[in-house]
């Protein structure tokens, strides 16, 4: 696994932590680091990039989600694949240097590992709408 993968895997253990007990994501993001033992993983600086990038824009990632994923609403979408595009968003969004096939390729895959049968498949058709049509920052 390359170290961008396990940063978003470690993001998105974050991101689901705080969205499933109702935290603030700074809040479970220290706590998360605070647990960690020296040396630090080479993947930590980018999964905090992601976490603190997806709380800063979070407003905006979930109204674009929301707009673009037909039928369903954000509440309804497994923890996991809401989580997966929040961070897939972020980084079609606001982060250059990854491009968008890569964003979305990856939370494809860390689907077909963590989450249901389907979401692979919602995912990916979620995520290139979204490249295709959402204007970007």
């Amino acid at each position: 696994m390359s170290a961008r993968r396990r940063a978003r895997k470690r993001a998105l253990d974050v991101l689901y932590e705080a969205d499933l007990r109702d935290l603030p994501l700074p809040q479970v993001l220290d706590a998360y680091v605070g647990r960690l033992e020296s040396p630090r993983p080479e993947h930590l600086p980018y999964a905090v990039s992601l976490v603190k990038g997806v709380d800063t824009h979070l407003k905006r990632i979930d109204e674009t989600i929301s707009t673009y994923a037909e039928g369903w609403t954000l509440d309804r979408m497994p923890v996991v694949d809401r989580n997966l595009a929040r961070i897939a968003v972020y980084e079609l969004f606001f982060v250059d240097e990854i491009d968008d096939p890569v964003a979305i390729t990856e939370a494809v895959e860390l689907a077909k590992e963590l989450s249901t049968d389907d979401s692979p498949r919602f995912l990916n058709g979620l995520l290139g709408r979204i490249a295709d049509y959402a204007p970007r920052h």
